[in-house]
């Protein structure tokens, strides 16, 4: 066999993608000027990746807020010379993929050190990488592309792979060796930097049993924050939250989100569970100041119910059936007893409606800020303790919607929350 004398920079390098042969190196003659990144390896970069740094710099990332000791460490550990690979572990939903975003925000704030501040922080997108990578050896050179546009990038990458135990034994299915061994080399050099996130028990299982992979990494413990930090992440994200759904959400909401959250969603962690309660929440009162009142809507599907089995009583006795008699008198008193409850649900609500209007206009307008008491007012007393509209998303609200998950009474709820308020 003849040896291949050509420059290697010459030499075809395959790239697999859909069953066609793509020339990542650079053709003969092709210019790439300095300071630029071929352009092959540009495109896998930009393909498999999500810059996640420049996304903070639009504003398209979520403020963090009390991960500063978790940050700070990541910081000392990527200022490394060797082995600078922090790998965040913790239970899922305790905002391991925030920190990593609350690191580009300060990156793209340039709160870093100067070694930091013009790292471009990208997410990897491991399943694009493996989706459509049937033929042998493919996954493993997108791979190796993206490691190798990593090191000659002329920005400065950190590389962060979210639920990273997923690359040991990643492209095995095709027959080739897995991706963790494809990182190792360069891990251990120092030439890829990376942030690696992973559960407690999936650390275990395949981190711990890799005592090569391991070592290449400092762990970062990332735990579920306590009641007073996780009210200060929601406070964080209330404005974002309140924006989307166009209400007001208030500081007892936010409390009532930590506190029923913790000991009704016993199976997830703060702030992820919290975070979804009060989003719910939110979505609840835009709803109800957008559409017929559930209240009303559930005696209309009452009415109905009841006038197809009056219908079906009535059909049975013209054939004769006359064993119905006692039955249709009982719908009858229902139907009179639902039209009643709907006629007073409907004054109430467009009572409601014409307050709650008033009040949005009211705090929109810095003018007419002295009416807002007034009305406020007016609207508690014809709420009578049974709002069919929300104006605010609040305690009530959110033990609304835990009661909804949990089948817990919302009576039981509103009194453990009123007893936790008075003990703050």
């Amino acid at each position: 066999a003849q040896s291949d004398e050509r420059p290697e920079i010459q030499q075809e390098v395959e790239l697999v993608q859909g069953g066609e042969v793509e020339f990542v190196g650079r053709p003969v003659g092709a210019d790439i000027k300095e300071g630029e990144l071929n352009p092959a390896l540009q495109n896998a970069l930009d393909k498999f990746t999500l810059d996640v740094t420049a996304r903070a710099k639009e504003g398209k990332i979520d403020p963090v807020f009390g991960r500063d000791t978790e940050i700070r460490q990541m910081v000392d550990i990527l200022s490394r010379r060797r082995k600078n690979n922090p790998i965040l572990v913790g239970e899922p939903g305790v905002g391991k993929t925030a920190l990593v975003e609350g690191l580009a925000l300060r990156i793209a704030e340039g709160n870093v050190p100067d070694a930091l501040k013009a790292v471009s922080v990208r997410t990897l997108d491991l399943g694009l990488l493996q989706a459509g990578a049937g033929v042998k050896g493919e996954f493993e050179q997108r791979l190796k592309n993206i490691i190798e546009a990593v090191q000659q990038s002329p920005q400065p990458v950190l590389l962060f792979i979210d639920e990273a135990h997923t690359i040991i034994g990643a492209g095995n299915q095709a027959g080739g060796a897995d991706a963790a061994n494809l990182l190792k080399p360069a891990l251990a050099r120092g030439e890829l930097r990376t942030i690696a996130a992973t559960t407690w028990s999936e650390y275990k299982q395949y981190f711990e049993r890799d005592a090569a992979l391991e070592r290449r990494f400092q762990m970062v413990k990332v735990d579920e924050p306590d009641d007073d930090t996780a009210c200060l992440m929601l406070r964080g994200l209330k404005s974002r939250y309140a924006e989307h759904h166009g209400v007001h959400i208030t500081d007892e909401a936010v409390k009532a989100a930590v506190t029923l959250s913790r000991r009704y969603l016993t199976g997830r962690q703060l702030p992820d569970k919290a975070v979804d309660l009060l989003d719910t929440a939110s979505a609840r009162i835009r709803m109800s100041l957008d559409t017929v009142p559930e209240a009303l809507t559930r005696r209309k599907a009452q009415l109905t119910a009841l006038a197809m089995e009056k219908q079906a009583l009535l059909e049975d006795i013209a054939v004769g059936n006359s064993a119905h008699c006692e039955r249709l008198a009982s719908i009858e008193q229902d139907e009179i007893r639902i039209i009643l409850e709907l006629d007073e649900l409907e004054t109430q609500s467009g009572q409601e409606l014409k307050l709650t209007e008033q009040l949005l206009a009211c705090r929109a307008d810095i003018s007419r800020q002295a009416e807002i008491s007034d009305l406020q007012t007016q609207l508690t007393i014809v709420q009578r303790n049974n709002p069919l509209l929300g104006l605010d998303v609040d305690a009530r609200t959110v033990a609304t919607v835990i009661a909804d998950w949990t089948g817990v009474p919302l009576s039981s709820l509103m009194k453990d929350e009123q007893t936790e308020l008075l003990s703050l």
